[in-house]
């Protein structure tokens, strides 16, 4: 058990130097982009709240628009109904509507006027949308909330001005599930072993997306390659083109050409696990339970595998940032909207949300209470390998030049021949114009 909490607090503890930028993390957005109809649900207290002195004080009429994930659409009445259980001195109507964690971004940065009040961000995208000013401080209770979180929790939410602008409700980093009818857990340590083993014919050995920006570094970090820097705050440093990223890149290259590799497109992983096609596949806690659905007695998890790089057994490393729940600065109601935002992300409801979908939660005083979670076994373990994701504005130059360079590999248009030129094109999109 004490194990267990140790490695969340080193998730915690190796997050703590990041506060990471841009457009947030690119993981696969599970939550759905469509704006479903929105649940009016009006809360009225039934009696006058009083001041410590007894004296009656006026209810303020509150109108908070949120925007959340579809699975959390429930959940998150139930939580508005204790939040307003809790605060007599609102009259409470809460407009919930489903958006997925990169839309509700990118539509906050289009339209912040027609924008929720409170909505779901991946820390990556604090730095950007705080330089936009489009984020509201969380100052409410500041003190406690430090006290809540370990230090790493709240440094990645913390922008560069020192003020904290989210508040964080899990850690978001990807690991590997696979079927232990196909592998044991020694095979699934290392992706040659893995390749190498024959599996019959029509099933894959091993899925990854080499196309997605969020996951292709994990081949430059294993070939000891880093991005702004080793500490990641150099906006000007990116070294993915020197001969360990090339090796990174030839890797690459000859992994999507192996017919026992599958990209994972579309879904289409999900889809072979499903049907006993597919061995082993890199994913999140986000699908901890569709995973597990699909594999029945044969789920297991593990920590992602090493790559043989320059004739060296090297570990797969991968980027780490939060999952979190912001205010957007221009909210009619600033006071309610930082009081729901931590209302939603307090230790009742990350572990209601935990046995509700599964998803971990980044409060370590509920460590205990987690012990024996096959996904979030494998993510604590790979936490000792991830990469806090850089934390400045630099990391919005990232994302799309990594995917033309991952999807130029997954196509193969890119080949060893142009490798080179492709990844000095890389380097240029992403230092060449500095952003302050």
């Amino acid at each position: 058990m004490k194990k267990t909490l140790a490695l969340i607090l080193a998730l915690i503890m190796m997050l703590s130097l990041a506060a990471c930028g841009g457009d947030g993390s690119k993981e696969p957005d599970n939550s759905g982009n469509t704006p479903s109809t929105p649940t009016d649900t009006p809360s009225t207290p039934t009696d006058t709240p009083s001041t410590p002195d007894g004296e009656k004080t006026e209810v303020q009429d509150v109108t908070l628009k949120i925007w959340t994930a579809s699975e959390e659409l429930e959940l998150m009445k139930k939580m508005g109904e204790s939040f307003a259980a809790a605060h007599p001195e609102y009259n409470l109507t809460f407009d919930i509507s489903e958006m997925g964690i990169d839309e509700a971004n990118a539509n906050l940065k289009t339209d912040a006027d027609s924008a929720a009040d409170i909505f779901q961000l991946a820390s990556g995208g604090v730095p950007e949308l705080t330089q936009k000013g489009l984020l509201l401080p969380i100052g409410y209770e500041l003190d406690s909330l430090r006290e809540l979180y370990p230090a790493g929790a709240i440094s990645a939410v913390t922008a560069e001005d020192g003020l904290v602008y989210a508040v964080p409700f899990t850690p978001n980093t990807f690991f590997m599930y696979y079927n232990k009818s196909m592998f044991t857990e020694d095979e699934v340590k290392s992706v040659e072993t893995m390749m190498a083993k024959d599996l019959g014919e029509g099933v894959y050995n091993f899925s990854f997306q080499v196309s997605g920006p969020w996951y292709i570094e994990s081949f430059f970090y294993a070939a000891g390659c880093t991005l702004f820097g080793a500490d990641g705050k150099d906006a000007s440093s990116m070294d993915w083109n020197n001969a360990n990223g090339f090796a990174a890149g030839q890797y690459m290259i000859d992994l999507v050409n192996n017919p026992k590799y599958l990209e994972n497109k579309d879904g289409i992983a999900m889809n072979m696990l499903r049907e006993g096609k597919l061995a082993a596949h890199v994913d999140g806690t986000w699908n901890a339970g569709p995973v597990q659905e699909a594999l029945g007695e044969n789920y297991a998890a593990a920590p992602l595998p090493t790559i043989n790089i320059n004739g060296q057994d090297s570990q797969l490393r991968n980027f780490a940032d939060y999952k979190t729940y912001a205010v957007k600065s221009s909210t009619a109601y600033p006071l309610a909207a930082q009081q729901f935002a931590e209302w939603i992300c307090n230790e009742e409801n990350q572990l209601a949300r935990y046995e509700d979908q599964g998803v971990p939660p980044c409060i370590s005083s509920l460590a205990d209470q987690l012990s024996g979670d096959v996904a979030l076994s494998a993510l604590l373990a790979q936490s000792e390998y991830a990469v806090a994701q850089p934390n400045i504005p630099q990391i919005n130059e990232y994302w799309t030049p990594a995917t033309a360079l991952g999807e130029g590999i997954y196509n193969k248009e890119i080949t060893e021949d142009n490798l080179q030129e492709k990844l000095d094109q890389l380097v240029d999109a992403v230092t060449s114009t500095l952003v302050s």
